[in-house]
């Protein structure tokens, strides 16, 4: 069986930081507004996968107005993979991204990882050598 990702959402407190942040700051294209009764939110493009679709919906004012339940407030993450771990981190730190974690070397890959304007983490991977690519941090 082959998977990948085709989209995924993002709960953010300020939309408009949000989108500033992922279209100026990672080149992230915006592909469209989405119709949604619960919550405004608009739909990106990562640079180089136009078909993948990252949805930032704005988080209420008021949690318990909306249909938000407790798993909404959990950590969101979203993983990244690069050819430059370091370049990366120099750009995100440039722009003043939180680092959380600068870049360290794991069995089969380096990376780092930031947390975005609505502190939902963001890790970039490199692959190094042949090893294990995907495991819990």
């Amino acid at each position: 069986m082959s998977l990948r990702v085709a989209s995924f959402s993002l709960a953010v407190d300020d939309l408009d930081q949000a989108l500033a942040f992922y279209r100026n700051v990672l080149g992230f294209e915006v592909s469209g507004d989405v119709p949604s009764r619960e919550a405004p939110c608009v739909a990106l493009a990562p640079p180089l996968q136009p078909d993948m679709r990252l949805l930032l919906v704005a988080r209420p004012a008021n949690p318990s107005a909306g249909r938000w339940t407790v798993a909404d407030d959990l950590l969101h993450r979203v993983d990244f993979t690069t050819d430059d771990c370091d370049a990366v981190f120099e750009h995100l730190e440039a722009a003043g991204a939180e680092v959380i974690q600068e870049p360290i070397d794991r069995p089969g890959v380096r990376d780092c990882a930031f947390l975005d304007p609505s502190e939902n983490v963001l890790r970039f991977t490199q692959a190094t050598s042949a090893g294990p690519r995907h495991r819990c941090r």
